[in-house]
């Protein structure tokens, strides 16, 4: 039985008891927050397992919640919420950290798919045995987390390793955007595929300077390959 703890954040009452009913109806524990400065102090004193997050938020936005929770190498999952279907605001929830987003009105039942889908690659994180993939002059070791391109230790978030060991497990290989989302995220349904392109465009950059890089092919979706 899940005993995890989840911080809902929004300053619109209905849709935090929206949230809470079906999480609480899967066994998590619901705190709550309508504004960005509690917020960022609830988790900084409770430590929940995973932050639902609005954007629009009182005092901090959630822009700024999430900025300082990286700032600070908080690495707690972060959905961001939006109340508009507009990409600029997905792009900076995931510029700034977030793990995902979701657009306002939400199916809440896809919520808890989401959260469960993030906290299940958290656990598999904490439990993957040790296992070292070398593409060209990249090296990543599931074990320790960490990637390194020659002697250089890649500073990846959290997701962005994710992301990297995927394609470098399937190296040469063509994933679409929808088989990155289920194979790194976790996810068991598809869309969001804007999450992949964003995180793809962190690697290329970090990626820099290698051997290896990051192909798009066009109507399909990306490889790893090396020079």
């Amino acid at each position: 039985m899940s005993a995890e703890l989840i911080l809902v954040v929004d300053d619109e009452s209905s849709i935090v008891q929206l949230a809470r009913m079906y999480l609480e109806r899967e066994n998590f524990r619901v705190q709550e927050a309508g504004d960005g400065e509690s917020a960022f102090d609830s988790i900084v004193k409770n430590k929940p397992a995973l932050v639902v997050l609005d954007i629009n938020l009182p005092k901090l936005d959630g822009f700024e919640v999430c900025r300082k929770l990286r700032a600070d190498n908080n690495p707690v999952p972060i959905i961001m919420l939006t109340a508009r279907d507009e990409d600029i605001d997905k792009i900076l929830g995931l510029e700034f950290g977030a793990d995902d987003y979701m657009t306002k009105p939400f199916n809440p039942r896809e919520l808890v798919a989401r959260v469960k889908a993030i906290l299940r690659r958290s656990d598999a994180r904490q439990t993957v045995g040790s296992k070292t993939v070398h593409v060209g002059d990249l090296t990543i070791d599931s074990a320790s987390r960490e990637a390194r391109l020659a002697s250089q230790i890649l500073d990846l978030r959290t997701q962005e390793f994710d992301l990297l060991l995927t394609l470098a497990e399937h190296r040469g290989l063509v994933l679409s955007r929808e088989q990155l989302l289920q194979k790194a995220w976790g996810f068991d349904f598809y869309g969001q595929t804007r999450t992949v392109d964003v995180h793809i465009a962190h690697l290329r950059k970090k990626l820099e300077g290698g051997s290896v890089q990051i192909e798009t092919v066009t109507g399909i979706g990306y490889k790893l390959v090396a020079e």
